[in-house]
């Protein structure tokens, strides 16, 4: 017994020895255990005690140890741990389904997608694809391809497409012709001239026809020398004559066709068909007909203003007389609905020149909410869609036509190459601003380019002193317009609305009877419409205006009856009047015509002009350095008067004991900009030395990337700017002492009459002055000057920062509006997250049908309630809209109620085709609840439903 426990005791000993020791004791099992769970503890202690990098090499010296097998239990762990969520299509799904997806791909996106991988390169390559695309052209293979053979179809389409002539619109009008084409005067006068000595020559034979029968008929026949008393059988010589008589009329009938068809030119036009002349004013008595070749001689100038401008009221009202101007929403619109509005103003005309009135900078134009168009995306198809249809509105180069951006894209590279691709893109003359010039829209009245034929752009449109105050007072009128517009608009349009509609009614009612009211709709239109324009034309004359736009509405109109007396004044004088007007414009035309065509008005022309600016960079490059300076003098003074106008007095009463603010609050309010003016202290006086010893050896560029360096201030204060402004607002109200001091400093000659907060706007408005000089230093600085690069460097750096800037402004603008929305709408659910934005809201009635049973056509529909549609970029808020009337008051107030809100990709539209008793309508399916709803306008419909599917198709795509 002493010797077993002897031994059993020398065992313990020894495990105890061995526990810490490197020794691993196969023979004892539960030994192992214990001893490699207590090892792999310590290692594991040791591995969280390592960094990132010691890690890493403790698992690479790990897995080079392991073997295949360990190395294959590892991977197969990590797939059943975490599983692929992304993996290619095409390798596991069957093949002809990868095809079948391959299929509704464009030829373009299938050359894109064949260089993603060899396995896509292999399936977008194959013949089944390519084959129907050749086949819809009408390209057919010379030869059978072999069975390993594939892409022989992709090569025969490429080689196809290589091959093809591509004309710009503009050319193929050119080579093909265009339909309506307009006629010279000699082909007019040639065409009457004919037409009339035929039907001289018809009438005559018809004549000595009808002397004829007059001579062997009995005296008992008819005027056809056929009785009903009689039959053919008896008289067979009277019917023979009356029957060579019907076959001689159809025969000169027949006859006078065929020789006007040879006189006509034979001209071809896009549908190869010919131009037939109309039927002269004698046939057909009471019918005036329109005269085509002088509707398509007047060619009105045509511009766009966007909503997006600042008081955009006040460009409109200093467009000159007989220009055609359109007011478009810049939230809200597409390309197809701005289209859209330019055919309906322009009723088939050619413009003989085409402005674009709207935001932006001297890279890209703002043209719509979205659709920045610049450089980068002017080949997007929509976008390129676009400009080339635009383009086909406007008369050709040879005519005089352009069209003008009055955005300062003439002042950069990018913007001057935006321009020449679209010249190129739709061969039409486009100009911009190529002046420098600070300030508020003082671009759009300096120097333009383009060629010298084309003249001054805004005098063409726009009156200029009118156009000058309102570029001189355009910010400080926005600012006060804001709220004015907001809270006046609907009820100005609906009065303008009722005020017509009373007008109407009372002329038509005095003139006509109720049948005749009934059935002359179109009349009332047409009034309403001619009083709408005479309210804003304010014309001296107003039967004379009226009478004018009436006959222009007559000549858009095929079924007009020139027989009935429409105003009280001589209706000839009036035409007289017009057709003068209108034969003053056509030698305009072409007297500017004559002096385009000696100008060579063209791309090489726009070319040229660009390398002589180039050429004479010395002089714009020294104007554009000293207005730099010059501005950043005056921006320097402005914030010198936040010091001390305010700060300094602040400071000065809280020294001497007698605080208006705390010391806080002033730190809270001044610091940051403060900061910011001895910054641009700074930059001014090294900007003043580099001035003072210019010369073409000089650049700005290493200041302004050192200035760009320590924008941090300016970071400091924009993200600090919402807290400063509730600073003010809240010691406004608080601080009686303070109240009164704001009273006394603002808006005073020191302050240059602006108030602390308006003051405060100068930095953030301030670098989009920076921008557009910057383009414009590098512009006018030739390619091989040693500062070149270092202004590009600078241009880069202030652009971005300005982006930053942009973002910030956009997401405080975004929640503003979902806040204003959400305290607007009673019960509404809480709008405010990531990424959401108002994209357009719309008034329209709820309908229901009570039989849906029958026909879209005969179905008939009552009017439940009114509902307001605000329309997100990924949901659709429809509200209950109640409108209720104050006693003793015109205005009426309108509360919102929520109903439902739908995400947009669970949204569907229906279209319900106008009928008699339905107009403009169409249907709403959500995943629950389905609406019927009608706008009352039809160009309401057409834009909300446009502006709708696309925001679907985005929800969708994300």
């Amino acid at each position: 017994m002493s010797g077993g426990n002897s031994s059993r005791e020398i065992l313990e000993m020894e495990s105890c020895r061995t526990r810490f020791s490197a020794w691993t004791p196969f023979s004892n099992t539960s030994l192992n255990r214990q001893l490699f769970q207590e090892r792999v503890a310590l290692i594991s202690h040791w591995f969280d005690l390592w960094t990132n990098k010691q890690r890493q090499e403790f698992l690479f010296t790990i897995f080079l140890r392991c073997t295949k097998a360990q190395l294959s239990f590892v991977q197969d762990w990590f797939s059943k741990r975490k599983q692929v969520a992304r993996v290619d299509f095409s390798t596991v799904l069957p093949r002809f389904i990868s095809l079948r997806i391959f299929s509704f791909l464009n030829p373009k996106d299938l050359c894109a997608a064949a260089q993603v991988s060899w396995s896509w390169k292999f399936l977008t390559e194959q013949d089944c694809l390519w084959m129907p695309k050749c086949v819809k052209f009408g390209w057919f293979l010379p030869y059978t391809p072999a069975d390993k053979e594939y892409g022989a179809w992709k090569h025969h389409y490429i080689a196809c497409v290589s091959d093809l002539d591509w004309l710009t619109p503009r050319e193929a009008a050119s080579v093909y012709g265009a339909l309506n084409e307009p006629k010279t005067e000699e082909e007019e006068l040639q065409e009457r001239l004919k037409e009339k000595c035929l039907r001289k020559i018809l009438w005559k034979k018809i004549a000595l026809c009808k002397k004829e029968s007059l001579r062997v008929r009995p005296p008992w026949g008819s005027g056809a020398g056929y009785s009903r008393g009689f039959t053919s059988k008896g008289h067979p010589r009277v019917y023979r004559m009356a029957r060579d008589q019907a076959g001689l009329q159809g025969a000169l009938e027949k006859e006078l066709v065929l020789a006007s068809l040879e006189v006509l030119p034979k001209r071809n036009n896009v549908s190869g068909s010919h131009s037939y002349p109309s039927l002269s004013e004698k046939t057909w008595p009471g019918v005036h007909r329109k005269d085509d070749s002088s509707a398509c001689t007047f060619q009105p100038h045509f511009i766009l203003i966007s909503s997006r401008v600042p008081a955009y009221e006040l460009v409109v009202d200093s467009v000159q007389a007989g220009v055609l101007s359109v007011v478009y929403e810049h939230s809200g619109m597409t390309l197809d609905g701005l289209l859209y509005l330019t055919e309906k103003a322009l009723a088939g005309r050619k413009a003989r020149s085409v402005g674009i009135f709207s935001d932006g900078d001297s890279e890209e134009i703002n043209l719509l909410q979205g659709y920045k168009i610049g450089i980068k995306n002017l080949l997007r198809p929509e976008v390129r869609d676009f400009w080339e249809k635009l383009g086909s509105y406007v008369a050709t180069e040879e005519e005089g036509g352009h069209v003008d951006l009055f955005v300062p894209l003439g002042a950069s590279e990018a913007g001057v190459e935006a321009l020449s691709q679209l010249s190129q893109l739709t061969g039409t003359l486009f100009t911009a601003p190529a002046g420098i010039a600070t300030g508020s829209y003082q671009h759009i009245l300096s120097e333009w380019l383009g060629p010298p034929g084309v003249g001054d752009p805004p005098s063409v449109y726009f009156s200029e002193p009118k156009l000058q105050t309102w570029a001189r007072w355009a910010e400080l009128l926005e600012d006060a317009l804001k709220p004015v517009r907001k809270q006046l608009g609907p009820l100005l349009k609906e009065l303008q609305t009722g005020i017509s509609a009373r007008m109407v009614g009372q002329i038509m009612f005095d003139s006509m009877s109720m049948a005749d009211v009934l059935s002359n709709h179109d009349t009332a239109q047409a009034l309403a419409d001619g009083l709408a324009e005479l309210s804003k034309e304010h014309s001296d004359k107003p039967l004379e205006f009226l009478s004018n736009f009436l006959l222009k509405t007559s000549k858009k109109s095929k079924d007009w009856e020139g027989s009935v007396p429409l105003t009280t004044c001589d209706s000839e004088e009036t035409l007289g009047s017009f057709r003068k007007k209108r034969n003053v414009i056509a030698d305009d035309s072409q007297d500017t015509k004559s002096r385009l065509s000696k100008s060579d008005l063209n791309f090489e022309g726009l070319v040229k002009l660009e390398a002589r600016l180039r050429a004479g960079c010395g002089d714009a490059r020294t104007a554009a350095a000293r207005e730099l300076l010059r501005s950043e003098r005056r921006y320097v003074q402005t914030l010198a008067a936040v010091r001390d106008v305010y700060a300094t007095p602040l400071r000065a009463a809280l020294s001497a004991n007698r605080a208006i603010l705390s010391a806080a609050n002033i730190r809270v309010i001044f610091s940051d900009v403060l900061r910011i003016l001895r910054l641009n202290r700074q930059f001014l006086n090294k900007l003043g030395d580099r001035l003072q010893d210019w010369g073409p050896a000089h650049c700005v560029g290493e200041i302004f990337i050192k200035f760009g360096s320590q924008l941090n201030t300016y970071t400091n204060f924009f993200n600090n700017y919402p807290v400063v402004l509730r600073t003010i607002e809240k010691c406004r109200e608080t601080t009686p002492a303070f109240r009164a001091f704001l009273q006394r400093r603002d808006k005073t000659i020191a302050t240059n009459m602006l108030s602390l907060p308006e003051l405060l706007l100068c930095p953030s408005r301030r670098f989009d002055e920076y921008l557009s000089l910057l383009y414009a230093l590098r512009l006018h600085t030739p390619a091989e000057h040693v500062g070149r690069g270092e202004l590009t460097a600078a241009t880069d750096q202030i652009k971005k920062y300005k982006d930053y800037l942009d973002q910030i402004k956009e997401n405080i603008k975004m929640k503003e509006q979902l806040s204003e929305v959400q305290s607007l709408v009673w019960g509404c659910p809480t709008l405010s997250e990531v990424n959401r934005y108002l994209i357009r809201v719309q008034d329209v009635v709820q309908l229901h049908c009570p039989n849906e049973e029958i026909s879209f056509s005969l179905r008939f529909y009552e009017q439940i309630r009114d509902l307001t549609l605000f329309l997100f970029n990924d949901a659709l808020l429809i509200s209950h809209r109640h409108v209720s009337h104050a006693p003793f008051e015109r205005t009426s107030k309108a509360t919102y109620q929520f109903t439902a809100s739908v995400a947009l990709h669970r949204l569907l539209i229906e279209d319900i085709p106008d009928s008699k008793y339905v107009k403009n309508a169409f249907i709403l399916q959500g995943p629950k609840h389905e609406w019927i709803c009608a706008t009352e306008v039809e160009d309401d419909k057409f834009l909300w439903l446009s502006v709708l599917q696309r925001a679907i198709r985005s929800s969708m795509e994300k």
